[in-house]
C-alpha cells in the first residue's frame, strides 16, 4: 500500500544532509512558505546548504512584519522562510532572483552575510530559474534563453546567435530535495495548490526527494483527477500542517 504521508516535521528532514541542495518553494508571501518544513530544517542543523529560492527571506526576525493589505490579526504568525537558515548561518550558498529585501531601512539576514562575504550568491533572473528548475523536472539538460547576454548572469557560460540574437546556455536545476507547499494532498502525494502556486508547483519532482507540506491530507480518491494540480509521481512525502498555529520555529514539530 503506498501511504507517503510522515508522522511529524522533524522525521519528514532527518536525512537532510550537510551539503545539500534544496529547492525552497513559495514566492516571498507567508501563505505559500514551507514554514514548518524551514523550522524542522532548523532544528535538524544541516550546514553547508545550496539553497534555491525565488527570494533568500526575511529571517526570522522580519517574517511577522505586517502584510500591507492585510490587517495585522490576519498576518499568519506561523511563517518562517529560508531566510532563518541564513539567520542561523547554515547557508553556503544561495541560488535566487531576489537576494536582498525591497526596503532599504531592512537588512535581511542573507544580504546581512552576503555583505560579510560569508555566503555565495549566483543571481538569476526569474524566468531563467523558473525553467532552469522545470527543466530539471523533465529531464531536459539546458536550455539556450536570450535573457543575459552582456551581463554578469552571461559569465562563463557557452553564448550562440539565433535569428541574430545572442542566447547563453543555462542548465537544469536538480536539486537533492525539493520543501514545498500545497493546500490538499492524498495518501499517494498527488497535490492541489489554492491561489498562486508559484515555485511550489515548479520544483515539485526537480529533486531526487520532494516533501510538501500540507493543510490538508483528504481521503484517497477525493481529489478529482482533473483537478490535480502535481502528480503523486513527482512527490515523495506528505506531512500535515497543524490546526493550531506554532508561535516558535524552535518548537513546531
Amino acid at each position: 500500500m503506498i501511504d507517503k504521508t510522515i508522522p511529524s516535521f522533524d522525521d519528514a528532514v532527518e536525512d537532510i544532509h550537510d551539503n545539500a541542495v534544496i529547492h525552497f518553494g513559495g514566492f516571498v508571501s507567508p501563505w505559500n512558505s514551507p514554514s514548518y518544513l524551514v523550522s524542522a530544517l532548523a532544528r535538524q542543523g544541516a550546514k553547508n546548504l545550496t539553497a534555491i529560492s525565488t527570494s533568500m527571506g526575511r529571517g526570522p526576525d522580519q517574517a511577522h512584519l505586517q502584510t500591507p493589505w492585510l490587517p495585522e490579526h490576519l498576518t499568519p504568525t506561523d511563517f518562517w522562510d529560508v531566510g532563518l537558515l541564513a539567520k542561523l548561518g547554515r547557508i553556503k550558498k544561495g541560488i535566487a532572483s531576489f537576494a536582498v529585501g525591497h526596503r532599504h531601512d531592512l537588512v535581511y539576514p542573507f544580504e546581512e552575510r552576503l555583505s560579510r562575504g560569508e555566503v555565495e550568491l549566483e543571481l538569476i533572473g526569474q524566468g531563467s530559474l523558473a525553467e532552469r528548475i522545470r527543466c530539471a523536472r523533465a529531464g531536459i539538460p539546458a536550455f539556450y534563453t536570450p535573457v543575459g547576454p552582456d551581463t554578469s548572469v552571461a559569465e562563463g557560460k557557452e553564448v550562440r546567435y539565433f535569428n541574430g540574437k545572442p542566447h547563453i546556455l543555462e542548465t537544469a536545476l536538480h536539486a537533492d530535495y525539493a520543501l514545498i507547499r500545497a493546500y490538499q494532498a492524498d495518501r499517494f502525494g498527488n497535490l492541489i495548490y489554492k491561489g498562486a502556486r508559484t515555485f511550489n508547483a515548479t520544483m515539485a519532482g526537480a529533486a531526487t526527494i520532494t516533501i510538501a507540506e500540507v493543510d490538508e491530507i483528504v481521503p484517497l480518491g477525493s481529489l478529482q483527477p482533473e483537478h490535480i494540480h502535481t502528480p503523486g509521481a513527482y512527490v515523495q512525502r506528505i506531512i500535515q500542517r497543524p490546526k493550531n498555529p506554532t508561535l516558535s520555529w524552535e518548537e513546531s514539530s
